[in-house]
């Protein structure tokens, strides 16, 4: 298992957009479509990342929870599938049925999109406010597989309730940590 830190895009960057499949439905949809009214998060994660699974359940809530509400959850995986078939977009779709994820979870075959988010690990958070602007990148919380801590998924809880109720969001912001994005090699 290796430990890939988050790149952590620049705060203040501006979300890049995206057209991408989602497996579950096959059909294509784009950052405009999916916006948030007041926040937007982007997630890169993927189907076998132990770093995953650990918050796997708690990502579910999360979706639940802002399901139909202001605030826009999206999962994006940017795996290589063809080195992890598990990662590939079949496996997506049932992973989305099975977890009932409430949130969109596309697929980067090319990985630009991941590239132009400087997304490194699974999972890497992103959230933007109601302009598409950075105002948060890191962790989901402190807890890591075998570190006895509760997945809570604090950190990121507390940047969308800033958002959200237009507070100021803490500029010192912990990385994620994760597996690597699988890039496709040449």
């Amino acid at each position: 298992m290796s430990l890939t830190p988050s790149a952590m895009l620049p705060l203040g960057s501006k979300a890049p957009d995206f057209n991408l499949l989602e497996p579950k439905t096959g059909v294509s949809k784009s950052l405009q479509q999916l916006k948030g009214k007041k926040a937007t998060v982007v997630m890169f994660i993927c189907n076998h990342c132990p770093f995953v699974i650990h918050i796997e359940q708690a990502l579910t809530q999360l979706g639940r929870d802002y399901h139909n509400s202001e605030v826009a959850v999206i999962a994006i995986s940017a795996n290589d599938a063809n080195s992890y078939h598990e990662d590939g977009p079949e496996y997506m779709a049932k992973k989305a049925i099975a977890q009932d994820y409430r949130f969109p979870y596309l697929y980067d075959e090319s990985q630009l999109t991941a590239k132009a988010y400087k997304a490194t690990c699974t999972p890497d958070f992103f959230l933007f406010d109601q302009e598409l602007s950075c105002v948060y990148r890191g962790q989901f919380d402190d807890s890591r597989p075998g570190n006895n801590k509760k997945v809570t998924g604090n950190d990121l809880r507390q940047a969308i309730y800033n958002v959200v109720t237009g507070q100021a969001i803490d500029e010192k912001q912990y990385p994620s940590i994760g597996c690597n994005i699988k890039w496709k090699t040449a």
